[in-house]
């Protein structure tokens, strides 16, 4: 498995960013190679995402959603990852965004992606490109204030 771990401080509440990111859906906005993300239910989530040339689709289910704390998931089917993203509240008006994500990289192209350090430049830019969306906003498209407990396997 490989491992990457990513902040941007975003000029939002903590509140509005996390907001933000439980919008699943709008991912493609600011995630470089995700052509699509559709919510199933509350915990499940199916993606397709291009990279390298290469399209892949799979499945991800919400392992543990804490409003304004965390999100977290791991894949169910097709390329095998799992990851957290975190809020921290700075201040009043601003926040840190923290991704962590493990995987395993699927073949050759990959590989050499990941220790090129690919992945770890796309995971930087898609959250400054985060960044950029929700402050240019100011405001979330919707949010889902549920929480979803983590279970032990």
């Amino acid at each position: 498995m490989s491992s990457v771990t990513e902040s941007v401080d975003v000029a939002v509440p903590v509140r509005t960013a996390y907001d933000q990111w439980t919008q699943f859906e709008d991912f493609p906005h600011f995630m470089e190679g995700v052509e699509e993300v559709r919510q199933v239910d509350d915990q499940m989530t199916h993606w397709r995402v291009k990279m390298a040339g290469v399209t892949r689709e799979f499945d991800a289910r919400i392992t543990e959603q804490l409003p304004d704390e965390r999100v977290a998931w791991a894949s169910t089917a097709g390329p095998r990852q799992a990851g957290v993203v975190t809020f921290h509240r700075l201040d009043a008006d601003h926040t840190r965004v923290t991704a962590q994500l493990e995987f395993t990289p699927g073949g050759m192209t990959e590989t050499v992606g990941d220790k090129a350090g690919v992945v770890t430049h796309r995971v930087k830019d898609d959250l400054d490109r985060f960044r950029q969306y929700i402050e240019g906003r100011g405001s979330a498209t919707g949010s889902w204030r549920g929480q979803i407990n983590r279970s032990e396997p």
